[in-house]
Protein backbone atom coordinates (compact mmCIF):
# COMPACT_ATOMS: atom_id res chain seq x y z
CA UNK A 1 0.00 0.00 0.00
CA UNK A 2 1.23 3.50 -0.84
CA UNK A 3 2.03 6.17 1.68
CA UNK A 4 -0.86 8.24 3.05
CA UNK A 5 -1.34 11.83 1.94
CA UNK A 6 -0.30 12.84 5.47
CA UNK A 7 3.05 11.08 4.99
CA UNK A 8 3.49 12.52 1.50
CA UNK A 9 2.82 16.00 2.87
CA UNK A 10 5.71 15.49 5.30
CA UNK A 11 3.98 14.45 8.51
CA UNK A 12 3.14 16.47 11.59
CA UNK A 13 5.97 19.01 11.37
CA UNK A 14 5.12 19.85 7.76
CA UNK A 15 1.37 20.10 8.38
CA UNK A 16 2.03 22.36 11.39
CA UNK A 17 4.35 24.61 9.33
CA UNK A 18 1.83 24.83 6.50
CA UNK A 19 -1.00 25.74 8.90
CA UNK A 20 1.15 28.42 10.59
CA UNK A 21 1.99 29.99 7.23
CA UNK A 22 -1.58 29.67 5.96
CA UNK A 23 -3.09 31.37 9.02
CA UNK A 24 -0.55 34.22 8.76
CA UNK A 25 -1.29 34.55 5.03
CA UNK A 26 -5.04 34.76 5.74
CA UNK A 27 -4.45 37.37 8.43
CA UNK A 28 -2.68 39.56 5.87
CA UNK A 29 -5.31 39.08 3.15
CA UNK A 30 -7.81 41.95 3.15
CA UNK A 31 -10.16 39.84 1.02
CA UNK A 32 -10.86 37.56 4.00
CA UNK A 33 -9.19 38.76 7.21
CA UNK A 34 -12.27 40.56 8.53
CA UNK A 35 -13.91 37.16 8.97
CA UNK A 36 -11.19 36.24 11.50
CA UNK A 37 -11.54 39.41 13.58
CA UNK A 38 -12.85 37.64 16.68
CA UNK A 39 -11.17 34.29 16.14
CA UNK A 40 -9.08 32.64 18.83
CA UNK A 41 -6.00 32.13 16.63
CA UNK A 42 -4.36 29.42 18.81
CA UNK A 43 -7.64 27.47 18.66
CA UNK A 44 -7.89 27.97 14.89
CA UNK A 45 -4.35 26.69 14.34
CA UNK A 46 -4.87 23.67 16.59
CA UNK A 47 -8.19 22.77 14.94
CA UNK A 48 -6.77 23.20 11.41
CA UNK A 49 -3.78 21.00 12.24
CA UNK A 50 -6.11 18.31 13.61
CA UNK A 51 -8.50 18.62 10.67
CA UNK A 52 -5.82 18.46 7.95
CA UNK A 53 -3.99 15.66 9.76
CA UNK A 54 -7.11 13.52 10.09
CA UNK A 55 -8.35 14.30 6.56
CA UNK A 56 -4.99 13.29 5.08
CA UNK A 57 -4.73 10.01 6.97
CA UNK A 58 -2.59 11.11 9.91
CA UNK A 59 -2.87 10.14 13.57
CA UNK A 60 -4.59 13.21 15.04
CA UNK A 61 -8.38 13.49 15.27
CA UNK A 62 -10.45 16.62 14.68
CA UNK A 63 -12.77 17.20 17.64
CA UNK A 64 -14.03 20.70 16.80
CA UNK A 65 -17.42 21.81 15.62
CA UNK A 66 -18.62 20.70 12.20
CA UNK A 67 -18.09 23.24 9.40
CA UNK A 68 -21.78 24.14 9.10
CA UNK A 69 -22.00 25.01 12.81
CA UNK A 70 -18.63 26.78 12.82
CA UNK A 71 -19.50 29.07 9.91
CA UNK A 72 -23.24 29.53 10.59
CA UNK A 73 -23.97 33.26 10.55
CA UNK A 74 -20.54 34.34 9.29
CA UNK A 75 -22.05 35.26 5.89
CA UNK A 76 -19.00 33.90 4.05
CA UNK A 77 -19.24 34.68 0.34
CA UNK A 78 -18.18 32.46 -2.54
CA UNK A 79 -15.51 35.06 -3.31
CA UNK A 80 -14.13 34.83 0.21
CA UNK A 81 -14.09 31.04 0.10
CA UNK A 82 -12.23 31.14 -3.22
CA UNK A 83 -9.74 33.67 -1.80
CA UNK A 84 -9.08 31.34 1.13
CA UNK A 85 -8.43 28.45 -1.28
CA UNK A 86 -6.03 30.71 -3.24
CA UNK A 87 -4.19 31.45 0.01
CA UNK A 88 -3.98 27.74 0.80
CA UNK A 89 -2.59 26.96 -2.65
CA UNK A 90 -0.04 29.78 -2.31
CA UNK A 91 1.09 28.32 1.02
CA UNK A 92 1.30 24.79 -0.42
CA UNK A 93 3.35 26.14 -3.33
CA UNK A 94 5.66 27.98 -0.90
CA UNK A 95 6.36 24.67 0.84
CA UNK A 96 6.93 22.83 -2.43
CA UNK A 97 3.91 20.53 -2.06
CA UNK A 98 3.48 18.61 -5.31
CA UNK A 99 0.49 19.09 -7.61
CA UNK A 100 -0.82 15.57 -6.98
CA UNK A 101 -0.81 16.11 -3.21
CA UNK A 102 -2.38 19.58 -3.57
CA UNK A 103 -5.13 18.18 -5.77
CA UNK A 104 -5.77 15.35 -3.33
CA UNK A 105 -5.95 17.71 -0.35
CA UNK A 106 -8.21 20.17 -2.19
CA UNK A 107 -10.49 17.28 -3.24
CA UNK A 108 -10.86 16.36 0.44
CA UNK A 109 -11.48 19.94 1.62
CA UNK A 110 -13.47 21.21 -1.37
CA UNK A 111 -16.76 19.54 -0.45
CA UNK A 112 -16.79 21.61 2.76
CA UNK A 113 -17.64 24.67 0.63
CA UNK A 114 -21.38 23.99 0.86
CA UNK A 115 -21.14 24.05 4.68
CA UNK A 116 -19.09 27.27 4.74
CA UNK A 117 -20.48 29.58 2.04
CA UNK A 118 -23.74 31.32 2.95
CA UNK A 119 -23.74 34.12 0.35
CA UNK A 120 -23.48 33.39 -3.36
CA UNK A 121 -21.45 36.44 -4.36
CA UNK A 122 -17.99 37.20 -5.71
CA UNK A 123 -17.63 40.05 -3.19
CA UNK A 124 -14.73 39.79 -0.75
CA UNK A 125 -13.70 41.70 2.37
CA UNK A 126 -17.12 41.65 4.00
CA UNK A 127 -17.26 42.22 7.74
CA UNK A 128 -18.07 39.52 10.24
CA UNK A 129 -21.67 40.14 11.35
CA UNK A 130 -21.99 41.44 14.92
CA UNK A 131 -24.42 38.61 15.62
CA UNK A 132 -21.82 35.90 14.88
CA UNK A 133 -20.66 33.93 17.94
CA UNK A 134 -17.15 32.53 17.76
CA UNK A 135 -16.17 29.18 19.19
CA UNK A 136 -15.02 29.25 22.81
CA UNK A 137 -11.31 29.72 23.42
CA UNK A 138 -9.14 26.67 23.92
CA UNK A 139 -8.56 25.82 27.53
CA UNK A 140 -5.21 24.48 28.53
CA UNK A 141 -5.21 22.05 31.41
CA UNK A 142 -2.65 22.75 34.09
CA UNK A 143 -1.16 19.72 35.73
Amino acid sequence: MGRSLFERLGGNAAVTSVVEDFVARCAGDSRINKKFGRTDIPRLKSMLIDQVTEASGGPRRYTGRDMKTTHDGMKVTTGEFNALVEDLVATLNRFGVGKAEQDELLAILGPLKSDIVEVESTVTGTPLPNSYRSAPALTTAKS
